[in-house]
């Protein structure tokens, strides 16, 4: 929940502004200097001074800003289009002033658009994109040969040097995008896959705890079964209890875990790892010693129960205590906030949580600066396990909210039956 950081001002302006900007500037100042401005010693053979006279050149270089001023504008919609607009634009503004060749300045608005379309599009279409650019070059050159004009050095191999170099930045680009999105999404799976992990092991240390707990009871049950019938029969309904929620439990929960990948083995995450004990796991009866230890830690945090409270099942009262654990520490460590609010809304069919913040971050997971952190996606990971809904982003007025829903699941007709009994 840290505040997102700007981009910077170049990474803000489109591409196609600075196309447009290119193509202008070197389309505008020679209509400036040997046009408007009045006549001055020196004169330019690519810019005669009568070049715009004729109407005909004049609603062709118009032509070509509409053509380049399109072309800019579609370049982020439609790249290979307004790629094509942009060069017909450059070669229509050679036609009207009556040029052999493209000016060197005038041409970098070219070299700008192919340069993102190599850092957008795959390499197939960057590719063919560059061969317009260089095919264009080469009709020029072969013209200047055949029309037999030696008056200078043709500028066509140079031009050609910066479609090369346009080309490499925008794949270089590319392919840095291509392999930053490749570890971001192994480091995802990864997240994901150590929360099952995590999961896993905690529901271990449940059923070893309720398992003990059949254990101690059914062996009170079989040492006062003659003497204190009532006591026995009390120790058994604690049994069937704990038997039952422990068998629902895990039906839910490895009902949802044998749908991903079980490739785990080898991997050695599980080292290390403490031997299950009779403690019962966390939950949300800790809750308030967690607001507690927050509110030690600088961040005030406020606790406010919902609806008629009642012992829900383990793997969605460890569930809930995580996603409030995460989101409490995630405020503490990153929003800025000065105080945090923690709903827990018991109804009819579902538990909801809220963990909301008034702080200045636009929301991230632990050890994250983004709005995909690996926290928040551990807990979008227990919430889908369990089939419930979760949602996490800005407020509306600043801060950060994370609500989720679990359902609960509701006891069937054989169970009441059995435990009336």
């Amino acid at each position: 929940m840290s505040a997102s950081v700007s981009s910077p001002l170049l990474k803000r302006i489109p591409p196609g502004l600075w196309t447009a900007l290119a193509w202008f500037a070197a389309a505008v100042e020679p209509i400036v200097e040997y046009v408007v401005m009045p006549p001055r010693p020196t004169h330019s053979l690519n810019f005669p001074r009568d070049g715009l006279d004729s109407l005909g050149a004049r609603a062709l270089l118009a032509l070509a800003f509409v053509l380049v001023l399109a072309g800019s504008a579609a370049l982020r919609r439609s790249t290979t289009p307004a790629y094509a607009l942009v060069i017909a634009g450059t070669v229509a503004s050679t036609v009207a002033w009556r040029q052999d060749e493209i000016p060197p300045l005038q041409f970098l608005a070219v070299d700008v658009a192919l340069c993102y379309i190599a850092a957008i599009r795959s390499r197939r279409s960057s590719l063919t994109a560059a061969s317009g650019a260089l095919g264009v070059l080469t009709c020029y050159f072969m013209m200047r040969l055949l029309m037999g004009d030696d008056s200078g050095i043709a500028p066509e191999p140079f031009l050609a040097l910066t479609v090369v170099i346009a080309w490499l930045i925008g794949n270089s680009v590319h392919q840095a995008r291509a392999h930053t999105e490749e570890l971001y999404a192994r480091a995802a799976a990864q997240a994901v896959t150590a929360e099952r992990l995590r999961i896993a092991r905690e529901m271990h240390d449940t059923v070893a705890h309720s398992i003990g707990i059949i254990a101690l009871q059914a062996g009170a049950a079989a040492r006062v079964v003659e003497t204190q019938p009532a006591r026995a029969r009390e120790a058994m309904l604690t049994v069937e209890k704990a038997g039952r929620e422990t068998l629902s439990g895990l039906r839910r929960m490895l009902g949802a875990l044998r749908q991903a990948d079980q490739n785990q083995e080898g991997t050695g995450q599980d080292h290390g790892r403490a031997p299950a004990s009779l403690h019962p796991a966390l939950g949300l009866a800790d809750v308030e010693r967690l607001a507690a230890t927050a509110t030690a830690a600088g961040v005030r945090v406020e606790v406010r129960r919902q609806g008629k409270h009642r012992p829900l099942p383990a793997d969605i009262d460890l569930a809930a205590f995580r996603i409030v654990q995460e989101s409490v520490t995630n405020a503490v460590r990153h929003s800025g906030a000065d105080s945090c609010l923690v709903r827990l809304e018991y109804r009819a069919d579902e538990l909801a949580v809220e963990v909301s913040d008034r702080g200045k971050g636009g929301g991230t997971g632990t050890g994250t600066g983004t709005g995909t952190g690996y926290g928040l996606i551990g807990m979008r990971e227990r919430t889908a396990l369990l089939r419930g809904d979760f949602t996490a982003g800005p407020r509306p007025g600043g801060g950060f909210l994370v609500a989720v829903r679990l359902p609960i699941p509701t006891m069937t007709e054989a169970e009441e039956k059995a435990r009336a009994i």
